[in-house]
């Protein structure tokens, strides 16, 4: 699998070729504000090497997947996102069309804030 794809607007974000508001960046990932957010704090969470969608994660992916997951609570927060149990957030994984997918790079949506949110 490519490391980038130049037509992906994702990997144009997160080499940054297409500047955005960044939440959180290493050398794995990179974390941005939504452009059109369903909910008061509403980010993405991408790998910044090219995996198309969750359908095609490999086992060797596990160990970044897991820092993602694990770093999102800390983002949460640090957006706004009020704490457990009382706040909380929402974190969704879209995969291909049936899935609502629409930026084939694998990306993870955190979401929160009060409710009602615009959509979800």
């Amino acid at each position: 699998m490519s490391q980038t794809d130049p037509n992906c607007i994702f990997c144009k974000i997160a080499h940054g070729v297409i500047p955005s508001r960044k939440v959180y960046e290493d050398e794995e990932m990179l974390a941005f504000h939504d452009i059109q957010p369903w909910a008061p704090v509403h980010f993405l969470m991408v790998p910044k090497r090219h995996i198309p969608s969750m359908a095609h994660v490999q086992q060797t992916d596990a160990p970044l997947l897991g820092r993602m997951l694990a770093l999102a609570p800390r983002l949460a927060q640090e957006q706004g996102c009020r704490p457990y149990p009382e706040g909380g957030f929402r974190i969704v994984v879209n995969t291909g069309a049936d899935g609502g997918q629409e930026v084939h790079h694998l990306h993870v949506h955190v979401m929160g804030g009060p409710r009602p949110w615009s959509r979800g």
